[in-house]
């Protein structure tokens, strides 16, 4: 996999060219500065993850879109086996660890991620596109998930779903990293 802050310059420049978009609208779309979005395509800049949402959400993509190299085409009759301890990166200034163990496919509406929480940590969300909704499963500590006005709190084995498509936060409070799994499903594009 190439560098995360190399891939996601890349693929934001492609998906922006694919839409035939001036930078000037690629940042009316998606709410991140023109200044910001020509720093991340020319990789001098490396996105948080509440800048990456801005940009999926803008262009109408799935997380994985930009996080990744193009899986090409969809599901076919064939196993695949990827290692979280190979794809697992950080992004920016944010401590929490991602590995998109399956990305976005089309055929199946959904991305799937292990997701790794650092104690202490605390992000909220902003709404999703609308119609995503998530599903976390903790396989290891404990944190919270922020839905609607409350923090559920879920230990190992415990799962939740919930509309993406609202605010939403996530948060590790307990002294241990946690760990989860977590599917974002995306509503049919048109």
């Amino acid at each position: 996999m190439d560098n995360p802050t190399e891939q996601i310059a890349k693929n934001v420049k492609w998906f922006r060219s694919e839409k035939g978009w001036s930078l000037d609208r690629a940042a009316l779309e998606t709410g991140v500065s023109k200044a910001m979005l020509g720093q991340i395509e020319r990789g001098e800049s490396s996105p948080t993850i509440s800048t990456l949402w801005k940009i999926v959400k803008g262009f109408n993509i799935s997380l994985s879109s930009l996080i990744e190299e193009p899986a090409g085409k969809g599901i076919e009759a064939v196993t695949i086996i990827r290692d979280a301890e190979e794809i697992r990166q950080q992004f920016a200034d944010d401590e929490m660890l991602l590995a998109p163990l399956f990305p976005y496919d089309p055929e199946v509406s959904f991305e799937y991620f292990e997701m790794t929480f650092p104690t202490g940590y605390e992000r909220l969300s902003a709404a999703h596109k609308r119609g995503v909704i998530e599903i976390v499963t903790v396989i290891s500590g404990s944190m919270e998930i922020l839905s609607g006005e409350e923090w559920h709190p879920l230990k190992s084995g415990q799962s939740i779903r919930f509309k993406g498509d609202r605010p939403h936060g996530y948060r590790n409070h307990s002294g241990a990293d946690a760990v989860a799994l977590t599917v974002i499903n995306y509503p049919e594009r048109k």
